[in-house]
């Protein structure tokens, strides 16, 4: 039930364990719910997984940093609105972060 509408996310935290891959999770959840397809490159304790190609974020409608560090490679977004959030509030509500993200203006 996809409806075209592309979102990349790079989710990180201070330890790169467990609110990292639980933001990752919550908002993948939440973006299938919606019938988004969501690519999340994780930046944690084993390193960038999963990483975002210029191609991935070229295709993308908006990014999400859900992080509670500094993420490597911000530069790598400059064409697509990028939406800052903390992990908690990726973890907590979604569903809002996910509109928040798509409500942001085209560059």
């Amino acid at each position: 039930m996809e409806n075209g509408t592309r979102i990349v996310v790079v989710t990180a935290c201070p330890t790169g364990i467990a609110l990292t891959y639980m933001a990752a999770n919550r908002l993948q959840a939440a973006a299938q719910r919606l019938g988004y397809l969501i690519k999340v490159e994780t930046q944690g304790a084993l390193g960038s997984e999963d990483i975002l190609t210029r191609k991935d974020i070229g295709r993308a409608n908006a990014a999400i940093i859900a992080a509670d560090v500094d993420i490597d490679g911000l530069d790598r977004f400059q064409s697509v609105p990028v939406l800052t959030v903390g992990t908690a509030q990726a973890i907590a509500d979604p569903e809002a972060v996910l509109a928040e993200a798509l409500a942001l203006p085209r560059a």
